[in-house]
């Protein structure tokens, strides 16, 4: 059967294909998964000249690489360029590196990628890549849905009134499935537009010059939570986000240590997360801030570390505790053998380093296994848990710990250990 109301969210696609053949079988599929009405292209020419004819554009356009003429990079390309919002497929039988770079540039042209896939395609292949669609439209209304003048103001005020609150991430121990720490992610709970993203307000804070505020209320919270979770025998880490700006700030220090006194709880449990990209940005007086912290016993994680282009450089020169690996490195490392070599290569640099390891976004088993060969420490992601409000972590800890045996090593028993 095809997936629940696929056939109403996808009436129509566009496949794009030179060999009769192989776009004659992606037609099929996709008429087996209910989509009703599909166009045929040869080449991106043929495509472009067919979307031109058309009042409406399809809702999916499956696109092989290597055809005559116009190919498929290109024709991704000029669709971007004429403003033809259609989400995309690429199906191809070449090798895992390119498709990763192309995956790469559609992300980066902003576009709507629904997979990438191996060809041969198979249904249960193209299934799964639509059962994660999303319609244009529900896309269109959330980024046409700005914050209308929400800076100094509403987020000053919401900053104010408690109404950026810490959500937590929980980070487990790879091997033993135990948690270890959790990640303190900022989200704003407005009181007439519901939750807003980070993504949307954290730029806004930057530009208003809110943004040191922000981080002192983030950590405020995050310390004090984690001060109630210590008093009831859960010891754990909590990590914060920092802003370059507020590594700028001279009185940044002193007000960390005030929490910590006013919370006491020691520094060595608190880590502070810097993106690579953000240090490189901001030298100044940020390198002198950073070794005062870890000389105050906060930890430092070099976050999404793998995404800039001197993360050597920063592992050499900042006195870094933990090295967090971009999930753009563990999702589908599984799979992809270019990302396999990446990630056990970070890996075992970390290891030499003596640096804690936390690898981001792990989503399937597949990748959680592979993460447990290579010996990475800390892992992090919607397979584990989504980030939650305080009050639901007691909750998901007990439902966490019926799965220990099945996220443990395979041949390993269901030890013990850990708080509760």
């Amino acid at each position: 059967m095809p997936p629940d109301n696929l056939n109403e969210l996808i009436e129509s696609a566009l496949v794009v294909d030179d060999s009769t053949l192989q776009r004659q079988h992606s037609v099929t599929l996709l008429q087996e998964l209910g989509v009703d009405l599909i166009y045929e292209a040869g080449n991106g020419n043929e495509a472009l000249d067919l979307l031109a004819l058309l009042k409406l554009p399809p809702r999916l356009a499956v696109i092989d690489l290597e055809m005559p003429g116009m190919d498929g990079i290109e024709l991704i390309q000029q669709l971007q360029h004429k403003g033809i919002d259609i989400p995309l497929i690429v199906a191809s039988s070449r090798e895992t590196s390119l498709l990763l770079s192309v995956e790469t540039m559609i992300h980066a042209l902003g576009m709507n990628l629904i997979g990438v896939l191996q060809k041969p395609l198979n249904q249960s292949q193209l299934r799964a890549a639509l059962q994660s669609f999303r319609p244009n439209g529900d896309n269109a209304r959330a980024d046409d849905d700005p914050l209308p003048s929400m800076c100094e103001n509403d987020l000053g005020a919401a900053i104010a009134a408690g109404q950026v609150l810490p959500y937590y991430q929980p980070k487990i121990d790879v091997q033993t499935g135990i948690l270890k720490g959790v990640e303190a992610l900022a989200r704003w709970i407005h009181p007439e537009r519901g939750m807003i993203p980070p993504d949307r307000f954290i730029p806004m804070a930057e530009q208003c010059g809110l943004i040191h505020e922000l981080t002192i209320s983030m950590m405020d919270q995050a310390m004090g939570q984690a001060a109630v979770w210590h008093s009831r025998g859960l010891a754990i880490k909590v990590a914060v986000n920092l802003s370059p700006l507020s590594l700028e700030q001279p009185d940044f220090l002193h007000r960390i240590l005030q929490l910590v006194d006013k919370h006491a709880l020691p520094a060595d449990h608190v880590v502070l997360e810097i993106t690579e990209s953000s240090v490189v940005a901001h030298k100044g007086n940020s390198l002198g801030m950073l070794a005062r912290l870890r000389l105050k016993g906060f930890g430092l994680s070099i976050d999404d570390y793998g995404t800039g282009f001197s993360s050597m450089q920063q592992l050499a020169r900042i006195p870094f505790t933990e090295l967090k690996i971009d999930r753009s490195f563990v999702h589908g490392a599984h799979e992809r053998k270019n990302l396999r070599v990446i990630l056990q290569s970070a890996l075992d640099m970390a290891q030499r380093l003596e640096l804690v390891t936390v690898a981001e976004g792990v989503e399937t088993m597949e990748d959680w296994r592979l993460l447990q060969d290579f010996g990475c420490s800390l892992g992090q992601g919607y397979l584990i848990g989504k980030p939650m409000p305080a009050n639901e972590l007691p909750l998901w800890l007990k439902g966490h710990h019926r799965r220990l045996p099945e996220l443990r090593p395979l041949g390993r028993g269901a030890a013990t250990g850990g708080a509760v």
